[in-house]
């Protein structure tokens, strides 16, 4: 995560080899770029298993949550945000929408959403964990790579060397 990285160079070395995400995500996090090892969570207007997942420890993973781009109702906000950033997440991706824009904007992790809300999702646990999610013409696989800048989003199925 603390490397610098710059997705248009990556895309520039690796072409082929990786994934350009189509869909125009604002950024809401500090860590305006991030990377790291995709997991994924599959819910509509509802984060039980969002938080479930960012409850659990990670060493600089990247949470790709498809939330079917609903802006009806935010599925995470500054304390969602914190649990993952405390946990060792890197970054979120959503496709779908935060609330508490401000607060999330002061917190050391990487946030991309669609847009906001200040409604709070529902709380059901209806989704998935952990299965293949595609949006913005890129499948995003449990275990690929996601690299995230100001630029855009990447995905691969390796890990991408960073430059300088």
């Amino acid at each position: 995560m603390t490397q610098m990285f710059s997705t248009a160079d990556l895309y520039d070395a690796y072409g082929e080899r990786c994934q350009s995400c189509q869909t125009q995500f604002r950024q809401y996090g500090r860590s305006r770029a991030f990377f790291g090892r995709i997991q994924t969570v599959e819910c509509l207007n509802d984060n039980v298993l969002l938080r479930k997942t960012l409850e659990t420890r990670s060493d600089g993973g990247v949470l790709v949550v498809d939330g079917g781009a609903h802006l009806g109702g935010a599925l995470v906000g500054d304390m969602i945000a914190r649990l993952g950033m405390d946990n060792g997440w890197f970054g979120l991706i959503l496709n779908g929408a935060v609330r508490d824009a401000v607060a999330i904007g002061a917190l050391d992790i990487g946030v991309k959403a669609l847009g906001t809300n200040p409604k709070k999702s529902g709380k059901n646990g209806i989704g998935r964990v952990n299965v293949p999610v595609s949006f913005g013409a890129v499948t995003f696989t449990p275990g690929h790579w996601l690299y995230s800048d100001d630029d855009g989003i990447l995905v691969s199925a390796e890990e991408l060397k960073l430059a300088t």
